[in-house]
Parts: structure tokens; C-alpha cells; sequence
């Protein structure tokens, strides 16, 4: 088997390393060469960066991204379109409201389109690139960014099969095998299945996936892998809960105010990703590689109506008038990108540098149909409104009626991007980074209901820099700016095209460790802001409008690994104020948002705490454990004064490693059965958290 490295607590698989071992027989990494990063280690890297490994995703139980995220506290929770896709705000700034949040895979830009909530299967592990990324990745949100590595095959046969069984009727089988043929290629089969229901009442899910990756060896210096994603999911659409009169908890949470016979919705993604590494000499490398992803989602809703004119709970208190909707989002993504990436010395400076190109092709089809409920007045039927009894829901009460025509248009991006970055070492203490990208982007949109279609190029330069300063082997301190911009896809519901979100970020922090390096960990201060932000138009679904500017700072700290008594420590904290910086008018609701107004979703205070320690018990070890979970309160609708209370979770599990190869898993979360809500759109899109819930797990590996 592999020795495994450890980088800052978390465990990575042999590569383009430098390394040294410690008297414990560790691999303690002190340079790694990331895909579009460099050969540089945490602590040289003048950044805040969180890495979620294999072993925090095992001893969590993780599924999904999202929940993965929640273990860093620099990331909250985003309106996740009925449960249908990833959400997300880094540092407190989120992307397009009408969009998942966006991710890299491996380096490319891999999380836009319609595929679904990504499933953990596949994943080595997550990167959460905090500030100024825009210099490399470009075309990224200021807060940060998250880099998806996955499994990739290797020449170290062995597999794995976990099976798990949950509450609320889940049942879950993934497996990954790792096969060499000789010395030249090498699969790696992943796969998984989980058939789910929910503590949402007649809520349900089904999600599959296949994820295999292919290595081959070209030569002694030159590799070549094939990365396939190929999903699909399928779910009921779920807006969640409904605060009356601004009052959480007046109705049962487990409560669902849609319709069963719409059916789920389904959501699929085909994804391919070649990639060819190979290294000229020990020094200087090369990385080039291409993406290509298509996603569909498509299927029926009945959704709560925002519009109070439209809406007769506002009247009673009691029916909760409901839109029906009918989607076909279809997403198709190419991307190639290159990089040189080497040293060199001029005179005693050392040079490290990054040298690429990228192209970025984006089209974003919607068709879009719905059916309103009437405005409220004296003869208006509970049929005119497709009500239902919050109190007392009975489905089917009403013929579903039929979407009309709202939105059919497409989106096109097209970009071209080139960057450079050098890290001098200008003493042996002391390295200077210097970076910048230029991007010449073109957006189209087209209205297909009235053929009426726009078109707007522009460019732009991304300057980034940043200084490290290594006080002791177990200190460093940095400093970094950057800018950088987001084109905002699409145009409003008239036609208009968008300017580009520009941003400017900057951060100063600490790394340490300490315990001989057994504990690591990163404190961070940082400043964002950004313009020419947009919302969703309720008024016209999948149109946007834009908000004004914004600006986010706070504090971060992050602290993982070994503390005496061999017990495992995560830690993560967040302070983030995150608030308006224009007097606007709200165009979601027409409301007016004042300068020092917080953004949605976003809570001041957050905090990830996981302790856990193994116990020899004979020939087998029993590791115990425990986290907590602390989100502080949130604004639940821009524009107004609701809030999402704050909460805390506690969580406990257990692992019996009753062989080398066997292993048997348990937890419990929500050990309280704390009443939370953990995101929400408007007063009438609230989404309830998950109740105490339990789930059991056999682990084989070979």
C-alpha cells in the first residue's frame, strides 16, 4: 500500500512531492505539486487554504459536497433551488442567484451547468481556496474558491466497498476499485446508488453515479488520464417551510406544500476530462488538458407564490397559495487549458513560475413555463390560487393546472484567458509573489420568445500579490491582494446585458504548527468587496437584475490534527461581516436595501469543532467521536428584517475496525433533535433542517 502524506492534517496520495520523514515514520510533505497551483506547501503560500481529506469525509459520513462544506466555517449556505443543486457563499459572497454555485474539477471550471448536487463518490478530497484566486483561475468569486480533486487512477491495485443504511428509509452502496495492467495503464472503477426518502413529508430521492478514471503511462516522464462523470439524480422539488407573519416554527417542519403527482425532477450531467502531465526535467513541467460536460435538468414543481397581492396567506393565515412550474435547463460546458510550470535562479533569487492559457465555452439553454395564482380579492377561489392548508395538507386537491409560457432563451460565453506568476524567493525567509491574468470575454443572449438578441465583448487585467515570510520552521506570515471580475451571464427580462462583476480582496495571516508539527493551523484577516452584483427576478424567473456593491471582512481561523493523547482535532472559525454598500431598491420585492445592510444568508459567527480518538481493544480499534456545529443568525430575506435563528448541532460516531479490511461505522447527528433552518430565499422558501437522524455503515476494503 501507499504511505499516506500528511499536508496540514490531511491525507494525500503519492505524487509530485517533496518530502522528509519524522521519527513517527510520518511523511511530512514540505512542497506538493498541484494541478494550475505550483510546487508550493501550505505554508509558503500566501493564502488561507482548507483541505477536506478522505478521512474527514469517512469520519463524518459525507455524501454531498454541501455538507462537506459545512465543516469549514468560512462557507455558508446558499438557496439551493428546492434541493436541486449546490449553494454556496465563500467569505460571505455568492455567485448568480440563478445558477449553482461554481467549482473547479482538477483545475478546470467544472461545477456550472444543471447536473445535481455533487456526490462525494470520487472525490480525494475539496480545496477551499480562500481570496484573490482570479490571477490563476479567473472568473471566480472573491471570497474563494472550491477545487474538487478526485480519485484518479494509479499502479497500487486495492478497492473499497461501503454500504450504509440511514433514517428516514435511506440506503446508500459505493465502491472503488483500483486496477494496474502491468506498468503502462491503469482503471479505476468508482460507482454509487442511493435510494433515499426524507423527513420531508412524500419527499423523496434517487441518485446514481459512475465516475472511473484511466491512467496511461506514456513514458518514464509523461502520463495521460481519463476522468468520465456520468449521473444521474432524481428528487422531489422542495421549497420547504413557510414563516406566517414572519413566525418560524408555526408549522410542522416536516410539512411538505407541493404537489406529489408533479413527480421528481431529474437531473443528469456527462462529463469527460483528459488530461496529459509531463515533466521536461525535474524542474519544469507541463500540464495540459480539455473538459467537456453536458447537464440537463428537467420536471414539474408547485412552489409557493412570493407576490403578496397573489398570495392568500397573507389574508388567513392558513392557505398558502402555490405557482406550478414546468423546467428544462440544459447546460453544455468546454474548456482546454495548458500550463508551464518551473524554477530557475537569477543571480540568488529563486524563481517559481506559472505560465498558461485557457479557453471557456458556456451555453445555458431555459425553458421556463408557469402557472400564477390570481391576485387576491373578494371572489378569488382557493382553485384561481392552487391553494393549500399549511396546517392541514391534502394533495390533489385541485386538477394541477398548466404552465404557460414564461422563458426560453440561451446564454453563450465564450472566453479566452492567459496568466503568469513568479514566487521569488528573495532570501531564505522571504518570498515575493507576483501574478496577473488578461481575459477577453464575449457574452450573447438570445430571447427565443421574441427572437430579440444582444451581444457585448470585454477585457480585462487581474493583477495579484503577496508576501511570505517565514519567521521560524514553524511560522510563516503573508500577505496577498488580488482583483478580478465574474462576466454576469444573461440580461435582464427587457433585454440588457450585464456588466462584469469586478472585485478587489485582501487578506494578512499567520500559519503554525505546533506539537512538532502535529497541529497546523491558519489565522487569516481579509477584506472583500465587489460590484455590479446581481439578484434573481421573481418577476420574470431566470432573469436577473443587478443590486449594487458589497463588501465582506472578518476573521478566520483554522486549526487541524494531533493533539496530545492522540486524540484528532478540526477546528474552524469564522467571523464574517458581510453588508450592502449602495442605498438600492431591493428588485426581488421592490423593498429598498440601505448601505450596511447584511447579506442574505450569511451569519456573522461560525464554528466546526470535531474531536476523536482510537482506542486499542485486542487486535481491534474503536475510535470515538464527536463534533458540534455552531451557525449563527442569519438575514433570511434581502430587504427585510427576517431572520433564521441561530443554532448548534452535536454530533456523535464510532468506527470499530474489527480487521484491517473490515470496518464497521455509526453515528448519530442532531443528537438534540434541534429545530434549525439552514438557508432561504424569502419568507415563504425556508429550508428546515434534518431532525435526529441515525445511520449504520460496513466499510470493506482489499
Amino acid at each position: 500500500m501507499a504511505i499516506p502524506l500528511l499536508l496540514a492534517g490531511v491525507a494525500l496520495l503519492p505524487g509530485h512531492a517533496w518530502a522528509i520523514e519524522d521519527d513517527a515514520n510520518n511523511i511530512i510533505v514540505t512542497g506538493q505539486r498541484q494541478a494550475y497551483r505550483g510546487d508550493f506547501s501550505l505554508r509558503e503560500t500566501p493564502q488561507a487554504i482548507t483541505q477536506i481529506g478522505q478521512d474527514q469525509i469517512d469520519a463524518n459520513n459525507l455524501t454531498r459536497l454541501a455538507d462537506a462544506l459545512d465543516l469549514s466555517a468560512s462557507v455558508a449556505r446558499q438557496n439551493n433551488f428546492g434541493g436541486l443543486w449546490d449553494s454556496y457563499a465563500v467569505r460571505g459572497f455568492a455567485g448568480d442567484e440563478n445558477l449553482p454555485s461554481g467549482y473547479l474539477v482538477n483545475g478546470f471550471n467544472g461545477g456550472r451547468g444543471f447536473g445535481g448536487t455533487r456526490d462525494v463518490a470520487g472525490i480525494e478530497r475539496i480545496e477551499i481556496l480562500k481570496g484573490p484566486n482570479a490571477a490563476l483561475f479567473g472568473r471566480g468569486e472573491p471570497g474563494g474558491t472550491i477545487n474538487i480533486v478526485t480519485k484518479r487512477a494509479d499502479f497500487d491495485t486495492r478497492g473499497r466497498i461501503n454500504v450504509q443504511a440511514g433514517s428516514f428509509d435511506r440506503r446508500r452502496a459505493d465502491a472503488d476499485v483500483n486496477l494496474a495492467v502491468g506498468d503502462i495503464a491503469a482503471i479505476r472503477l468508482i460507482g454509487f446508488y442511493e435510494d433515499a426518502g426524507s423527513f420531508r413529508e412524500t419527499v423523496r430521492s434517487e441518485r446514481v453515479g459512475f465516475v472511473p478514471s484511466v491512467l496511461f503511462k506514456l513514458g518514464a516522464n509523461t502520463n495521460l488520464t481519463y476522468d468520465l462523470e456520468l449521473t444521474r439524480q432524481e428528487a422531489d422539488f422542495d421549497r420547504g417551510t413557510v414563516a406566517i407573519d414572519g413566525v418560524l416554527g408555526r408549522v410542522s417542519r416536516r410539512a411538505f406544500f407541493g404537489e406529489p403527482a408533479d413527480g421528481p425532477i431529474e437531473a443528469d450531467a456527462t462529463g469527460h476530462q483528459v488530461q496529459l502531465d509531463h515533466a521536461f526535467s525535474d524542474d519544469w513541467h507541463l500540464l495540459v488538458g480539455t473538459q467537456y460536460r453536458e447537464t440537463r435538468l428537467e420536471g414539474f414543481s408547485t412552489e409557493a407564490e412570493l407576490a403578496a397581492a397573489r398570495q392568500r396567506l397573507q389574508r388567513d393565515g392558513r392557505s398558502l397559495s402555490r405557482q406550478r412550474r414546468s423546467r428544462l435547463y440544459e447546460g453544455e460546458h468546454f474548456v482546454v487549458r495548458g500550463e508551464i510550470s518551473g524554477r530557475f535562479a537569477t543571480g540568488s533569487l529563486t524563481h517559481r513560475v506559472l505560465m498558461g492559457v485557457d479557453y471557456d465555452e458556456f451555453d445555458n439553454s431555459q425553458l421556463f413555463l408557469r402557472f400564477r395564482p390570481a391576485a387576491i380579492g373578494a371572489a378569488t377561489s382557493a382553485q384561481a390560487s392552487n391553494d393549500i392548508d399549511v396546517f392541514n395538507p391534502v394533495y390533489g386537491r385541485f386538477p394541477l393546472p398548466s404552465p404557460g409560457p414564461q422563458t426560453n432563451r440561451l446564454d453563450q460565453q465564450r472566453a479566452v484567458g492567459a496568466y503568469v506568476q513568479d514566487q521569488i524567493s528573495l532570501t531564505d525567509n522571504l518570498q515575493v509573489r507576483l501574478g496577473g491574468r488578461f481575459d477577453d470575454i464575449t457574452v450573447e443572449s438570445l430571447n427565443r420568445a421574441n427572437n430579440a438578441a444582444a451581444s457585448r465583448s470585454y477585457n480585462r487585467f487581474s493583477p495579484q500579490a503577496g508576501v511570505v515570510f517565514t519567521a521560524s520552521p514553524a511560522l510563516s506570515l503573508y500577505a496577498a491582494y488580488g482583483e478580478g471580475f465574474r462576466a454576469n451571464l444573461g440580461a435582464t427580462a427587457t433585454g440588457a446585458l450585464f456588466d462584469p462583476e469586478t472585485s478587489r480582496s485582501a487578506e494578512v495571516g499567520a500559519k503554525f504548527g505546533l506539537l512538532d508539527d502535529q497541529l497546523q493551523g491558519t489565522v487569516s484577516l481579509f477584506t472583500l468587496s465587489k460590484s455590479n452584483v446581481l439578484a434573481a427576478d421573481p418577476a420574470n424567473p431566470g432573469f436577473s437584475l443587478p443590486i449594487g456593491s458589497a463588501r465582506s471582512r472578518g476573521l478566520e481561523i483554522d486549526i487541524n490534527g494531533k493533539l496530545p493523547g492522540d486524540i484528532d482535532l478540526w477546528f474552524s472559525y469564522a467571523y464574517i461581516d458581510a453588508e450592502a454598500r449602495e442605498d438600492v431598491v431591493d428588485l426581488n420585492f421592490g423593498l429598498p436595501i440601505r448601505k450596511g445592510d447584511r447579506l442574505i444568508n450569511v451569519p456573522r459567527h461560525t464554528l466546526s469543532l470535531q474531536a476523536s480518538r482510537g482506542f486499542a481493544i485486542a487486535d481491534t480499534r474503536l475510535t470515538l467521536g464527536g463534533g458540534v456545529q455552531h451557525v449563527g443568525a442569519r438575514l433570511g430575506e434581502t430587504a427585510t428584517t427576517f431572520t433564521l435563528p441561530d443554532y448548534t448541532l452535536v454530533r456523535l460516531f464510532a468506527a470499530w475496525k474489527l480487521q484491517q479490511n473490515i470496518e464497521v461505522f455509526a453515528d448519530v447527528t442532531n443528537l438534540f433533535n434541534t429545530t434549525y433552518y439552514t438557508n432561504s430565499f424569502a419568507q415563504l422558501w425556508v429550508q428546515p433542517g434534518t431532525p435526529r437522524a441515525a445511520s449504520v455503515a460496513l466499510r470493506l476494503s482489499f
